[in-house]
């Protein structure tokens, strides 16, 4: 994955900037006294707090801090929930669960449905697209499509003025994903890479760029998430016009604006799930629901009753110890003899 001379290259702008910034300068003087130098030292504690105050600045790092590509939604949103209530005078197509009928998705965090949640990861893409900063950001030459075509058609002059649809973009997304046989979870580590590295890099994606990032987060989060990954020269038989040369440098690059940071906690993978569950919803873009069968609902029982007996000894052990406290402090009566 690396290069040899991939770890000699400086860092992005923006985290030399916050790395510098939260420690003073600090010049050692024999003049000066123990207590005057001291005074010069930032503590710990202030410089985590300088993190907390940027966390919103990073959300594929903090659990707590927003997604991107929510915020971005949001306008959106509003104006389709009140076309959908005016075209259908507020009538709701969503099922309900009753007493004879439960509906049930097969989608959970730790197994997503495969073809829904490439469905939302293209949604979220497509908002950062359609609200990006016009002004801001900077255009990097290796995401261009210009300079590295990913095919050799001819490039139309205006490739970067037209906004790719949401379809345009998860056929893109799904054609690697069937291709290259890659998970669910690949795509949600996907577009936590993507974010990232919009907000290391103080870069925008834009119609002229959004292949060639996409194509990076995903070759990247195949090779870290999945144990056996998918090799550069692979994606070269998915994408026949591209060569070994361009996906390595593409691959070193990415790295590179991410800092090497390919750490996705968990905290921040649930997080970028169910933010992902919220934006299929406000879109109609609905998980399926089944009505729960009777093989499902025995399934069902049968993990309840084994995390049941797995956990039976953990409840005992607690009960035995909070117990253990009761009976010391307890009365104990001891029948007297009489004679």
């Amino acid at each position: 994955m690396g290069s040899t001379t991939s770890c000699c290259v400086s860092a992005s702008p923006k985290l030399r900037r916050n790395a510098h910034s939260r420690l003073e300068s600090y010049q050692q003087e024999s003049d000066l006294s123990r207590e005057e130098t001291g005074c010069n030292l930032q503590h710990i504690s202030d410089r985590e707090n300088v993190d907390e105050l940027n966390m919103d600045f990073n959300p594929s790092d903090h659990p707590r801090a927003s997604t991107i590509f929510l915020s971005k939604s949001q306008n959106d949103v509003r104006e389709k929930r009140k076309s959908l209530f005016i075209n259908n005078h507020g009538a709701s197509r969503r099922k309900y669960s009753s007493c004879s009928t439960i509906f049930l998705d097969d989608n959970t965090v730790s197994q997503p449905n495969l073809k829904y949640t490439i469905k939302c990861v293209a949604l979220a893409i497509y908002y950062h697209i359609k609200n990006r900063d016009i002004d801001g950001g900077m255009l990097l030459d290796i995401f261009d499509e210009k300079l590295h075509p990913l095919s050799k058609s001819e490039v139309p002059p205006d490739y970067d003025q037209h906004e790719p649809e949401q379809k345009q973009i998860y056929r893109f997304v799904r054609t690697l994903f069937s291709a290259a046989q890659l998970t669910s979870e690949c795509a949600i580590v996907t577009l936590v890479y993507l974010e990232r590295l919009l907000t290391y890099a103080e870069i925008d994606i834009c119609p002229g760029n959004w292949k060639r990032i996409v194509l990076g987060a995903i070759l990247l989060a195949s090779k870290v998430w999945d144990d056996q990954a998918v090799w550069n020269v692979d994606y070269c038989q998915i994408l026949k016009d591209i060569t070994v040369e361009d996906m390595n440098e593409l691959e070193r690059q990415f790295l590179e604006l991410l800092q090497f940071n390919i750490n996705v906690p968990s905290s921040v993978y649930a997080k970028y799930y169910f933010d992902l569950r919220s934006l299929s919803e406000s879109n109609n873009l609905s998980f399926p629901l089944e009505p729960l069968s009777r093989d499902k609902a025995q399934k069902l029982e049968a993990i309840s009753r084994l995390c049941d007996d797995k956990y039976k000894d953990v409840r005992k052990a607690a009960r035995k110890r909070s117990a253990s406290t009761d009976n010391l402090c307890g009365i104990r009566w001891v029948p007297a003899i009489l004679s």
